[in-house]
């Protein structure tokens, strides 16, 4: 295991420029709980700080949003560079972003100098300019404490973060970076060389370049090559082109003419130019996403994409890439790269060809860039959101056929490589010891970096020993020290009737063995997206409507046995975490959730109201919330409720989930999501070591009655009638308050928890039974998108 030294989490931080990534960094740091000074230069007219309010401004209505929840902007401070640098004595850790022009951030360090404190650590954001230049005339001090730290855009949501330090950075002090940056800010950490645009823009914008050639130089239209490098071959939805687009194409152009002169000793620098089509465009105004026109462009709803002779819009032409639809069922990810590598047409062409230049050019670049080929895989994946780099998609399609393919092609190679064939070597990844080892040129295969607090689930369930229980869409694993693990296995991990009875086999299993606890978790790219809605679908296409009842009374059964389990259950979330997933979190002892995770009761969407006790939990956390139990409190609270259900709000953070009430108050956020299982076992030992014992029952929850009710639907009239509703959403509100008010009581009351559990059944089978609501629910199956109607 990694050994990992102890420091202490940063307080108070500084980012000199408000800029799109100054800006945005600072945002990142006030996520994680820091107070933030943010300082930019003076305005010469009005208001002195005018131009960093402005950009803060601007940062409020970014999407995706930089800030996780309502109260991280309130943690940021503003000012300029004449007036406030001086209050960066008492910050922890400046952040520089400002332009990128050397002289100019020399003159600042200067000055950072003499405001900082001795201990002050220094960081720079740059990513073109020599690290080692911008500390150029400082004292030994400050260049001890001063190193680059290159960020990703957006901070928040992209994990890499380079990590570049200097022949002067102290080891202590890049150690204390690189910690706080993974635990505290989200990061993974890849330490760079100080090189042109370091490790990730680098190779990325190589490959940019090579795939936009194909389409201005060659014969792939733009649909083509964004299919060809996308999802399918484990890059983002946004491929190549959307992804110039985001960018921005003066911004991707301006990089990649400055990485061109930073390098005149790559043999491969010319292939960092841009297509003269991009200067062409940017002269007319065409820039991306921030002029609503790049080379995509959207006219109402539908999406063109630029003809580069006429420079005009036109709807995409069918692509000419043969079977797409053998290729995107060819299987899971290296299956698809395999089928798509050896597909002998147009499709494998241009991937086979874009493969073997990345991969050569990659090559190259060890060790001028890093020296494991692996660090370049981990930059790729997590500064571009790659699911695979270009050493991995080497291993899956094959060593020696890649090496001949590249030989073939006259590619040029490195030495090392004819040396790790004649050492018998044919994979950069291998398992030796049950431990995963990287190949390093010069060195052979050394262990890859392995953290405690990192569980990895795959390697857990692979020894036997460890799997408690299996079922057909389930797993119960013992993760040492007397705690268990519950993990979905089915699609998408939806809760259909396999997965429930797991989980109550597990609880049972738990509860009878000498164990402390449970954690529900799972590693796959979302925790749940809720209820089978195929199961339900088939049982409504069969007429089967007397086995609605009984399936939701299960569902909810099984739900309240997590709430009243007699060892603590604690839940681990990250990314999608919808319907039931929310519902089991909302149940569970405490929770544990990954900052970007995505929480929401979005039932309405298909027609129904949340009857996995949902609707009851938040109902009566409402009551529970009114300070002196006044109906009129309640009535406030309760409408809050309602809008987050009535609207199927889904939070845009696991912090924002918690404000929203969609997950407790004392729900732990993980900034680094991979951290989440760690977390939440080290919650069960603590729960369980300092004597847990189930919640009691909650047999007097006050409801409001009729009055309630006839303020909520109202309210919802009035929605209806600004178009914001249709009937059929009013119709399904309706149900819902009618449940959230206590039914057919007149006025406030006293009830258990049963009824209303009794009520939200109810409320969901009879819309079950609904025309409307079975239209979609075969919306959201066939189309992936909820119907309004």
């Amino acid at each position: 295991m990694q050994q990992e030294r102890t420091f202490l989490p940063f307080r108070k931080a500084a980012v000199l420029g408000a800029g799109v990534m100054g800006a945005q960094i600072a945002a990142h740091l006030a996520n994680a709980g820091l107070e933030v000074l943010l300082l930019d230069i003076p305005a010469k007219e009005g208001p002195r700080n005018s131009i960093v309010n402005g950009a803060f401004k601007k940062t409020l209505k970014m999407k995706p949003a930089p800030f996780a929840d309502a109260t991280a902007s309130r943690r940021i401070y503003k000012g300029n560079f004449d007036d406030d640098l001086h209050l960066l004595k008492d910050v922890e850790w400046v952040v520089e972003a400002i332009i990128e022009n050397l002289a100019i951030k020399q003159s600042l360090m200067e000055r950072i100098e003499a405001a900082i404190g001795e201990n002050t650590i220094i960081t720079t954001n740059t990513s073109g300019l020599p690290i080692r230049l911008i500390s150029e005339g400082r004292s030994a001090s400050f260049k001890k404490r001063f190193m680059g730290t290159h960020f990703f855009n957006p901070p928040r949501y992209l994990k890499l973060l380079e990590i570049i330090p200097t022949p002067d950075t102290d080891q202590n002090i890049l150690d204390h970076i690189s910690w706080f940056g993974r635990t505290h800010l989200g990061k993974s950490i890849v330490i760079a060389k100080d090189t042109p645009n370091f490790i990730a823009n680098r190779i990325g914008n190589y490959t940019m370049m090579s795939a936009l050639r194909a389409f201005t130089d060659g014969d792939y239209t733009i649909e083509e090559v964004d299919f060809l490098t996308g999802p399918l071959t484990g890059h983002p939805k946004s491929a190549t082109f959307r992804t110039a687009d985001v960018v921005g194409l003066d911004t991707l152009t301006y990089v990649a003419k400055n990485l061109y002169e930073a390098v005149p000793e790559d043999e491969s620098r010319e292939s960092h130019l841009p297509p003269a089509l991009l200067d062409t465009m940017i002269e007319k105004g065409v820039l991306g996403a921030k002029t609503r026109q790049g080379f995509y462009k959207k006219v109402k709803k539908e999406i063109l994409s630029l003809n580069p002779e006429t420079m005009n819009y036109e709807p995409p032409k069918p692509m000419n890439l043969g079977d797409t639809d053998a290729l995107r069922k060819a299987g899971k990810l290296p299956d698809r790269i395999r089928a798509v590598y050896h597909d002998g047409g147009r499709a494998g062409k241009f991937f086979k060809q874009a493969t073997l230049d990345l991969i050569g050019y990659s090559a190259r670049r060890v060790p001028e860039i890093a020296d494991n080929p692996a660090d370049i895989d981990r930059a790729m994946k997590w500064g571009f959101a790659w699911d695979t780099g270009p050493f991995e998609r080497w291993d899956i399609i094959g060593f020696d056929q890649i090496l001949s393919d590249l030989q073939a092609a006259n590619i040029d190679l490195p030495e090392w490589l004819g040396q790790m064939k004649a050492d018998g070597n044919t994979s950069f990844y291998k398992e030796i010891d049950g431990r995963m080892h990287t190949y390093i040129p010069g060195q052979g295969y050394v262990a890859a970096p392995v953290y405690a607090d990192a569980i990895d689930l795959a390697k857990v369930a692979a020894n036997t020993d460890n799997v408690l229980l299996e079922g057909a869409e389930s797993a119960l694993l013992d993760l040492g020290d007397g705690v268990a693990l519950f993990e979905f296995r089915s699609k998408s991990n939806t809760l259909g009737n396999a997965v429930v009875d797991g989980i109550l086999a597990a609880i049972d299993y738990v509860e009878q063995h000498n164990l402390k606890g449970m954690v529900i978790g799972n590693d796959g790219k979302h925790f749940s997206v809720g209820a089978n809605l195929g199961e339900v679908a088939h049982v409504l296409q069969e007429g089967k409507f007397d086995l609605l009842l009984p399936a939701t009374e299960k569902f909810q059964n099984m739900v309240q046995r997590i709430r009243y389990a007699r060892k603590p259950v604690v839940t681990a979330l990250h990314g999608m975490t919808l319907g039931g997933g929310c519902e089991i979190a909302l149940a569970s002892a405490n929770v544990v959730a990954a900052l970007e995770s995505y929480v929401g009761l979005v039932e309405v969407g298909a027609g129904l109201i949340p009857a996995g006790t949902g609707t009851a939990a938040l109902t009566i956390r409402a009551a529970e919330q009114a300070p002196n139990g006044f109906v009129n409190e309640i009535q406030a609270y309760l409408m809050k409720v309602f809008q987050v259900i009535g609207t199927a709000r889904v939070s845009t953070s696991g912090k924002e989930a918690v404000e929203l009430g969609l997950l407790p108050p004392n729900t732990r956020i993980a900034m680094n999501g991979d951290r989440r299982i760690h977390i939440a076992k080290e919650e069960v030992l603590r729960m369980a070591n300092s004597g847990y014992s189930p919640p009691p029952r909650r047999n007097a929850v006050m409801v409001i009655g009729k009055t309630g009710q006839a303020v909520i639907e109202a309210f919802v009239y009035q929605m209806q009638q600004g178009n914001f509703a249709t009937e059929y959403d009013f119709f399904i509100a309706k149900k819902l308050a009618h449940v959230m008010c206590g039914g057919d009581i007149s006025s406030p009351t006293l009830v258990d928890e049963d009824y209303l559990l009794k009520l939200e059944r109810e409320a969901f089978v009879d819309l079950l039974k609904q025309e409307k609501t079975q239209a979609r629910i075969k919306s959201i199956l066939t189309t992936n998108k909820p119907l309004r109607n």
